[in-house]
């Protein structure tokens, strides 16, 4: 298609395409697999184990996706074994043995896991693309499924359609969930990840291909030479039989980023090791002083900060007031000495941690998994000097990283509860706000502790705090609406739906007119809002529907609206009817009558189509006229103002009842 767009200065040019299709029901979102990942399975692939046998995996996959069966595998098996990695090498491989005459070969992307209720899949709304390898990893999520005989039989159902479009899917599962027990369809579409690669081959070839650092080879070496002479590499006893590749992969990153160097190396083995031998260390030499454990925790968390604020809030975490004891300030080692035996380093009075990175998060964890009695106490001690005017308000932001990584590392959703008691503690900055809607993001996209996350955002959405739903809805505005457009919309419609057009209400019709806007999501969008506005007349639909539609600010939406209405009549068909369920509930009659004063305003400045608008508006006021929004906006209201625009729409919507009126003649006069 060729389009001739000369002679359109300063106009917009909406080329509706796709996004004018508001029938059907919304696939799930796809991304494409990440580049990274692709570079690993074409370059840096590893098919032998620990003892140098095959590892098929991927091979075996390949094999089920070549047959005449379902173009599904489903590879089962424990954590790392490398299960993502092969199922992508199998996609590969698949892609390429499949590339058409003119060479290309199928597009490879990843489906996101965005069920409408994720314990039920809803396998009809699996993407159906000519000429894709799909991957859907529902490892973490498939032991919570309610019926997992019936989702499986349909993902095979599924596949089968995938192989008449020469497209592809590989699921990759648990150890348990897939039900291959219960019939020889279900068994047959399964690869066992048995073995797992050679770590060893894995960090090498990390190390040559990815990060073209042959040379640091040698630190993995097992022995100094073929004759087994001399020293081994200063990194080789860290990978053994029971590494896995993730684990090894991370090993080679360490040693690629490090100096070539003895020091180098020493610091990246404490890196890798999650500096597990001097955290041990550590704590063994402390194991009869509380306050130096105590002095340690205050640091990781205020690292950069005075050693003595540093060392005011150890005291406050062991319950003890400031010393006043003169003969007992004097005793003992200097604050210095204190500090630097527990692995600081103090520098004009401050001290920190940052000179090991990964120390502080490596500590948290140690004291985590091992001092499980102090998580409250912990949680509790951090709540007193994080609200504003307190030492760690102004560090909220890197305590934060650590207690997300900890929640994610530790799959431990009660610190993630923890950072939501933040929400209120006094500060109601929308930076305050913004801060901690990053953390929930991440970790709603985490692994483990992702479907656990967003299971508490969709019970805050509905929370009566105004502060806690805005920051739902803030989340609804990052990359969380991109990843689980389906899952965001549900939490905007529970937020939606408050009593109150609240500060939280605002935030949800903004990331709402966001998650429109994005390339692809306005159907979904549309198809969504439109079913809560005129199917169920949620209070969340009537605003969704008149938030949606409004032009102030981007008019991108209206715009592809009124273009998909003046092709297909069923689209304004449901304009109309959306306008009719809005204007039948009293609580949006303000925002119905400012929707079409900036109605006016867009058809003024030529952003709409003049005659479509004016037509749609027409019928909207013939059906509702003594409806108050409409009333006030056709005939005025007393003591209200309204420029041009809104005076030249009114007095065009007015022409055809002042016709009507006249075309009847005189009033009859009783005789």
């Amino acid at each position: 298609m060729k389009v001739d767009v000369r002679g359109n200065d300063r106009s917009q040019i909406i080329i509706a395409g796709g996004d004018v299709n508001m029938t059907g029901k919304q696939p799930l979102p796809v991304a494409d697999i990440p580049e990274v990942e692709l570079e690993v399975v074409r370059r840096a692939w590893v098919g032998m184990g620990p003892g140098e046998g095959n590892v098929t995996t991927a091979v075996d996959a390949v094999g089920l996706l070549a047959s005449d069966g379902p173009a599904l595998a489903v590879i089962t098996g424990p954590v790392g074994h490398g299960k993502r990695t092969a199922g992508i090498r199998a996609l590969w491989e698949v892609s390429q043995a499949e590339r058409s005459d003119d060479g290309e070969s199928l597009t490879l992307s990843e489906i996101r896991p965005d069920w409408d209720r994720p314990e039920s899949p809803d396998i009809s709304s699996m993407p159906e693309r000519p000429r894709t390898g799909y991957l859907l990893d529902v490892a973490s999520e498939i032991k919570g499924w309610a019926q997992p005989d019936r989702v499986a039989e349909a993902l095979v159902t599924h596949a089968e359609r995938l192989r008449l479009i020469g497209s592809y899917l590989v699921v990759v599962a648990d150890e348990h969930g897939w039900p291959e027990d219960l019939s020889g369809t279900l068994g047959r579409v399964v690869v066992r990840a048995k073995a797992r690669p050679s770590a060893h081959r894995v960090a090498a070839k990390h190390l040559e291909y990815l990060y073209h650092k042959p040379e640091r080879i040698r630190w993995l070496n097992t022995a100094g030479s073929a004759t087994g002479s001399g020293q081994a590499g200063g990194a080789a006893h860290l990978l053994t039989e029971a590494t896995t590749p993730a684990d090894a992969a991370r090993l080679a990153a360490k040693l690629a980023q490090t100096e070539d160097s003895a020091a180098g190396l020493k610091t990246a083995l404490a890196a890798f090791q999650q500096w597990r031998t001097d955290v041990t260390d550590v704590f063994k030499k402390t194991q009869e002083a509380p306050g130096e454990r105590a002095l340690l925790i205050a640091t990781l968390f205020l690292g950069g900060d005075e050693a003595l604020t540093i060392q005011g809030a150890a005291r406050r975490l062991l319950g003890k007031p400031p010393e006043t004891d003169v003969e007992v300030i004097l005793k003992g080692p200097d604050l210095t000495s204190r500090l630097e035996s527990v692995g600081a380093k103090v520098t004009e009075r401050h001290a920190t941690l940052d000179h090991k990175p990964g120390y502080a998060q490596a500590v948290l964890n140690h004291l985590w998994r091992q001092r499980p009695d102090i998580h409250q106490p912990l949680l509790k001690w951090l709540d007193g000097f994080t609200v504003p005017g307190a030492p760690g308000a102004a560090r909220l932001a890197a305590i934060s990283d650590l207690l997300v990584e900890l929640a994610i590392t530790e799959s431990d959703i009660k610190v993630i509860e923890q950072i939501r008691s933040w929400i209120d503690n006094g500060n109601n900055t929308a930076e305050h706000r913004q801060l901690i809607a990053g953390v929930f993001t991440k970790a709603a996209e985490a692994d483990a502790l992702g479907p656990k996350v967003r299971a508490k955002l969709l019970d805050w959405a509905q929370d009566d705090a105004e502060s806690v739903a805005t920051v739902v809805a803030l989340v609804c505005q990052s990359d969380f609406a991109d990843h689980y457009p389906r899952q965001t919309l549900v939490r905007l419609r529970h937020i939606l739906d408050r009593p109150e057009p609240d500060t939280a209400v605002h935030t949800a019709a903004e990331a709402l007119r966001g998650i429109a806007a994005h390339p692809g999501q306005l159907p979904r969008v549309w198809k969504t809002v439109i079913k809560w506005a005129t199917e169920h007349g949620h209070l969340a639909g009537h605003r969704a529907f008149l938030s949606l539609l409004d032009p102030q600010g981007d008019p991108y939406v209206l715009q592809v609206m009124l273009e998909a209405a003046s092709q297909k009549p069923e689209v304004k068909d449901a304009l109309l009817r959306g306008w009719k369920a809005a204007l039948a509930d009293t609580r949006v009659a303000l925002q119905c009558r400012d929707l079409m004063i900036a109605w006016a305003h867009a058809r003024a400045e030529n952003l709409v189509p003049s005659d479509l608008t004016l037509d749609i508006l027409r019928q909207v006021v013939t059906e509702h006229l003594y409806t108050s929004p409409v009333a006030a906006f056709v005939f005025g209201e007393a003591g209200v103002q309204y420029d041009e625009p809104v005076i030249s729409l009114r007095r065009e919507l007015q022409l055809p009842m002042l016709a009507s009126k006249h075309s009847t003649g005189p009033e009859p006069v009783e005789s």
